[in-house]
């Protein structure tokens, strides 16, 4: 028992471990977009899908057979390390971000990930067949509980404790030896499987494990009852909806409420500790009572549904995070709970985790790959919540008779109404004043219109997830005002009217509105890089800063360093890097790298203008940093304006020009930039945001 207990906690300890370490290699060659994550998560619910196919399959074959395939793909398996990703995988800028993701994750990590998923229904069958005795074996389902365990502390290392300290390609190297280790471990257990399979019956024991209280009628109720149908369709419908939660409340979380990197981290950890309670704890019968936690549950998915359209849709980071992360928690007890008490004998043990492994990717595959193409808004939470409500009611039906328990589907039946009010008071709030909504692979778009067009006032915003990206006067008489983050006070506007106002080139990263164009005059040169076809279109179609500048105006589409890196020298007089990702600026960046990239395209006498207003991320030391390193100044420059039509902005200024640096206007604004403890500076291979937290 301790071989299969050991090679399962390694396994799944890698399995969830390879995840933010591929992610995080991947991630700046793809914008730093939230969204590279959902795709990476839709890539490993497939190749667990697979692993658990692959584990379901394997027990039609004799014991000798099924331990000698399993050694000679382990070993296969270590011809791909170490999980380092090939450059050339890196994106040309217009093709799909979704399938290139995918294939780079295949081709980088598909084998190992996929051994490393078959491992926990494979071992625990090995036990199961081992221990025929049906009291040993109803143990079995503990190693589930001990799977998801291992899952949970690989996911919280890394985050506290191997990226603050380890570098990406030392990470990587660390995982392939580790993952060398487990093929040592699986292969010894498939050995011992191969032993024992010839001893033994050759089948599992069929006894079925003890029912939670409260359990549902398509529960296992016989000792050796196949799976019915009513069981496969439970089994999908709960999985699918716990993977729906988590996809759907991660990205609401982490691009909607806080575009907080590691904030991906929470709802995962949450949804691998709900299998941990449900699955162990109170004798192995998991911590799930119906009775107990369905109330709660379906007032947590109610308060989420009104957390939509709470404060305009737009609710304040410390009630958001805590709303959706105590009520992705419920909502994942429930699906899960109502799981571990209808698991099958552990003679079915393989077509129970496979039908999970189906959900669980069929609801990824929704959230991650259907939604973004047939919704123009994110309509999956409010689906998520919808959903809830109707399972419970659909398992809790049978109560209706008894007036004691009857008030179960009653309150069911409530929380549909009450989600499906705010789902449509949601689409209500998304679409008031919008004359514009698409989404894709980098999110929700929308261009608001403040009144109608024959309004001398009126105005037309462009809204990335809840943040603003840009504004502009419809009006003719006053469409030439540079509004926002913008303005000629704000640092970005005393650098492009100060380093060289005549015949200049301005580079910037990030498109927006095209709101710095409207600096542009006769003789200049405005390249704005933008990653995101859809926002080039909406600033040509909605707006009027690029069609009405003075200026050359190109848009090179692709992430702006990967252009950079192939493009010639730009002479750029200012570069600005206002790359936006709702508000967190990508991390790839602002690293050594990235800025060796930027001196390459700058005049000796040049500026870089690094836009660093955020709530909740302390950006301008790390800019500091990488300047001194390079022997320039980094000037901060923090303007609080009256003007209604500007925003408060902070902007680092790098640069080596000294006129610039001296004058009346940049003195007046002018910050100091305080330095955090032991920040070191940013490189491609090691970044640490918790040192930045503000």
């Amino acid at each position: 028992m301790i071989l299969y207990a050991a090679t399962i906690l390694v396994s799944s300890f890698l399995l969830f471990l390879v995840q933010p370490i591929i992610a995080k290699q991947i991630l700046p060659w793809f914008g730093g977009s939230a969204a590279v994550w959902s795709t990476c998560l839709v890539f490993f619910q497939l190749a667990l899908l697979a692993g658990y196919a692959y584990s379901d399959a394997s027990r039609y074959l004799k014991p000798r057979v099924q331990s000698l395939l399993h050694v000679v793909l382990l070993l296969v398996s270590l011809a791909v390390l170490p999980i380092l990703a090939g450059d050339g995988w890196k994106p040309a800028g217009d093709e799909d971000p979704v399938w290139r993701i995918l294939g780079l994750l295949g081709a980088t990590i598909g084998l190992p990930y996929l051994m490393l998923s078959t491992t926990g229904p494979l071992v625990q069958s090995w036990f199961a067949r081992e221990h025929a005795d049906a009291r040993t074996a109803q143990r079995v389902y503990r190693f589930f509980a001990l799977s998801n365990f291992g899952s949970l502390v690989g996911l919280l290392a890394y985050p506290f404790v191997i990226e603050p300290w380890v570098s990406t390609r030392v990470q990587a190297t660390a995982w392939s030896t580790m993952y060398a280790v487990f093929v040592l471990l699986c292969a010894g257990s498939a050995w011992r499987a191969w032993r024992t399979g010839e001893q033994a019956t050759g089948t599992l024991p069929a006894t079925a494990a003890p029912a939670g209280d409260g359990a549902p009628e398509a529960a296992a109720a016989t000792l050796d009852a196949p799976p019915r149908l009513a069981d496969y369709v439970l089994w999908l419908s709960l999985s699918g909806l716990a993977s729906l939660f988590l996809l759907a409340a991660s990205t609401h979380i982490t691009q909607n409420v806080a575009s907080i990197p590691f904030l991906w981290v929470l709802p995962l950890t949450l949804y691998l500790l709900t299998f941990v309670l449900c699955f162990e704890g109170r004798g192995g019968r998991g911590w799930y009572v119906r009775h107990v936690w369905l109330g709660p549950t379906l007032i947590m998915v109610g308060l989420m549904a009104w957390g939509l359209t709470a404060e305009q849709g737009v609710l304040h980071i410390e009630h958001a995070v805590p709303l959706y992360s105590a009520g992705l928690f419920f909502a994942c007890m429930f699906c899960h709970g109502e799981l571990a008490a209808s698991k099958p004998a552990p003679r079915h043990l393989t077509r129970f985790y496979l039908m999970l492994s189906i959900g669980g990717a069929v609801g990824g595959m929704f959230v991650g790959l259907v939604a973004p193409r047939i919704f123009k808004i994110y309509w999956e939470l409010p689906m998520g919540l919808v959903l809830c409500g109707v399972i419970a009611f659909i398992l809790t039906r049978g109560l209706l008779k008894r007036p004691l328990t009857a008030l179960a589907p009653l309150a069911s039946l409530a929380a549909i109404g009450v989600c499906g009010w705010y789902a449509w008071q949601y689409g209500e709030t998304m679409r008031r004043d919008t004359i514009y909504a698409d989404r894709n692979f980098y999110g929700t778009l929308r261009v608001k219109q403040s009144r109608p067009d024959d309004d001398p006032d009126v105005q037309r915003r462009l809204i990335h997830g809840v943040i603003m990206h840009g504004e502009q006067y419809v009006n003719p008489k006053y469409r030439n005002i540079v509004t926002s983050y913008y303005g000629d006070s704000a640092g970005i506007g005393l650098a492009i009217q100060g380093i060289n106002p005549v015949n200049q080139r301005v580079g910037v990263i990030g498109l927006g509105v095209g709101t710095l164009a409207g600096y542009g005059a006769a003789g200049d040169t405005f390249r704005l890089y933008e990653i995101n076809p859809q926002v080039i279109d909406i600033a040509r179609r909605y707006f009027f800063y690029l069609a009405e500048s003075r200026a050359t105006i190109d848009t090179p589409l692709g992430d702006a360093r990967l252009v950079l890196e192939r493009e010639k020298p730009q002479n750029f007089d200012v570069l600005a890097i206002d790359a936006f990702s709702s508000d967190a600026i990508p991390v790839h960046l602002i690293t050594r790298e990235a800025m060796q990239v930027y001196l390459r395209h700058i005049k000796p006498d040049g500026a870089v203008a690094f836009h660093v207003t955020n709530r909740y991320l302390s950006l301008a030391p790390v800019v500091k940093l990488l300047a001194d390193e390079v022997g320039m100044q980094a000037i901060l420059i923090t303007d609080d304006p009256d003007d209604p039509n500007l925003s408060r902005t902070d902007w680092v200024i790098v640069t080596r020009n000294q006129a610039f640096i001296a004058s009346e206007a940049v003195a007046k604004r002018r910050a100091e930039i305080e330095a955090i403890p032991g920040l070191t500076p940013w490189t491609d291979d090691f970044n640490n945001l918790f040192r930045i937290l503000k």
